[in-house]
């Protein structure tokens, strides 16, 4: 297996070497650069090619939920953004300009290995506690934030989709309206193809934010 090349942008020295330590130890992973602000993130981005970049929101000269759209727009990496509990406007904001999901800082090592490789592999991630978060925020009487578009779609599909930005497995999904498995599968299956969305995490995206 290749390395996954990682890029670690944040503007306190404590957290970029402790997670370079984190990652240097583990066969797995390759920290190619580290910067302490959204505009050497993008500038070292440019000449790393990175797979992974880890991007925290507030920093200096460039804030990451900017320096997130450019890297996005110029197809340099997949972006996993570095948060806290405080973060949620802001982390609505750098997933509405294509992050792949958040990892709230007081991580083990563990898991940000693990929440690594669901982005590189291709899968969005949430953190439980902000995906909480968020949710309760929405007003779900409007079927999700603005810009989200509920017309066109039965009260059965819009429950599946509130569901899904939930963080609801198919399982409790299934549970939860008192249909199978199967079904669930084929309703979110056909929302996706229905909104041109890849995966159920964008899909909660579009409906916390709005936007795709």
């Amino acid at each position: 297996m290749e390395k996954i090349r990682v890029i670690i942008a944040d503007d306190s020295d404590f957290v970029r070497d402790g997670m370079k330590i984190i990652l240097d130890v583990d066969d797995d992973f390759e920290v190619v650069a580290c910067a302490s602000n959204g505009k050497e993130a993008v500038e070292v981005a440019r000449k790393a090619k990175a797979d992974v970049i880890l991007m925290d929101i507030q920093m200096p000269v460039m804030d990451g939920i900017e320096a997130t759209g450019i890297i996005v727009e110029e197809n340099l990496g997949k972006v996993l953004i570095l948060t806290t509990f405080d973060d949620d406007e802001l982390v609505r904001n750098a997933l509405a300009k294509g992050a792949r999901g958040y990892l709230i800082k007081n991580h083990t090592p563990d898991h940000l290995k693990q929440m690594i490789r669901s982005v590189y592999s291709g899968a969005g991630v949430m953190e439980e506690n902000i995906l909480d978060s968020l949710t309760k925020k929405i007003d779900i009487a409007s079927y999700g934030a603005e810009g989200f578009d509920p017309s066109g779609y039965s009260e059965r599909e819009l429950e599946i989709i509130k569901a899904v930005a939930d963080g609801l497995s198919n399982k409790e999904i299934a549970s939860r309206l008192y249909i199978s498995e199967g079904t669930v599968k084929n309703y979110i299956t056909s929302i996706l193809a229905r909104e041109d969305l890849s995966h159920r995490t964008a899909l909660a995206v579009y409906y916390l934010t709005g936007k795709k």
